[in-house]
């Protein structure tokens, strides 16, 4: 379904809570995306997403040197470019992302024999494709993690090659193709610019990139993300930014709310849940904020304290959820 809006690319970091199997996604930083034609009439040079999605991480990098990254991306982050940036500061980062079943994959140039004139090589011999390593090769059984913190059976093959483009010289990668034994999902290739790590540790992250998926529709359903009306670009660039920003300040102040008290998940008329969600995590949140705020004035207090506490609890998950 197509939806007329934004397009925003966000880098978040994805932490594993211990209230919940999978991981939350948390916003950090955040890009507009603007097509190429309106830079073009407004004179701004033209950025994709991945080359945004490489500006960003720069930031990050600059914020926390001496931290390294596994940056997570979904196929349209699949780009030689980003997977260049990665691996020429692969002391700070590693790409992880979908990969192309026909890539051209090379060996490394051989040495340059001496006295030799002319240009220097810049790739070997050609490997094969993943997809043709996959049709002759057997594949191997492995259990990884799978989307939503659960684990999973699937076959896999893996191997390695510089990814090469015209112009742009080889990165080393390995590619790894996965399998679903039970056949929910389709058959998918990754590769990492980390050749070290083997192929089931390469399926487990790439599918932990789930959670930034349901930033949006979490969002969407309890922050409003569809709803603002701006006439002006700076509102624009306020609006999002701030909502994004709300969504990671929501879910750290119930992490730390979690660590001392005892979580209540809410359940619904329609399902059954068994963990706490955002909504969940919003409605504690409105409750610490309207106890240390609104009911500590005095006016409010005096009348608020007389309830009995199941009265009073009532009232403010009661409220909490219908806010």
């Amino acid at each position: 379904m197509w939806r007329w809006g934004h397009k925003w690319v966000v880098l978040a970091v994805s932490v594993p809570f211990p209230f919940i199997r999978h991981r939350w996604a948390l916003p950090v930083l955040v890009a507009l995306y603007r097509p190429e034609a309106l830079n073009k009439a407004e004179g701004r040079r033209h950025k994709t997403s991945p080359q945004l999605a490489r500006q960003l991480m720069a930031v990050l990098i600059h914020w926390f040197p001496a931290r390294k990254f596994i940056l997570l991306g979904d196929g349209g982050y699949a780009s030689h470019e980003l997977a260049r940036f990665c691996h020429r500061h692969r002391r700070h980062v590693t790409l992880v992302s979908r990969f192309h079943k026909d890539a051209n994959l090379y060996l490394p140039p051989p040495a340059r024999q001496k006295g030799r004139k002319g240009r220097p090589r810049v790739k070997g011999r050609k490997r094969p494709a993943p997809q043709v390593v996959v049709a002759k090769g057997p594949l191997t059984g492995a259990t990884v993690m799978w989307y939503g913190g659960e684990t999973r059976r699937v076959q896999w093959a893996s191997g390695e090659g510089g990814w090469y483009r015209s112009g742009h010289g080889l990165v080393p990668i390995r590619w790894v193709y996965a399998k679903d034994v039970q056949g929910t999902h389709r058959d998918e290739y990754f590769f990492t610019t980390d050749p070290a790590l083997r192929g089931p540790e390469i399926i487990s992250l790439f599918t932990a990139r789930w959670a930034i998926e349901t930033i949006f529709q979490e969002m969407r359903a309890h922050l409003g993300f569809e709803t603002p009306r701006q006439r002006t670009a700076k509102s624009v660039l306020r609006t999002g930014p701030c909502l994004l920003g709300l969504f990671s300040v929501v879910c750290l102040i119930f992490a730390e709310h979690a660590r001392h008290h005892r979580l209540r998940v809410r359940g619904t008329a329609w399902y059954t849940k068994t963990e706490p969600t955002f909504s969940d995590a919003l409605a504690t949140v409105r409750r610490l904020f309207w106890r240390e705020t609104i009911l500590k004035h005095p006016a409010h207090h005096a009348a608020f304290i007389k309830l009995p506490p199941q009265v009073r609890d009532l009232v403010l998950d009661s409220l909490a959820l219908a806010a």
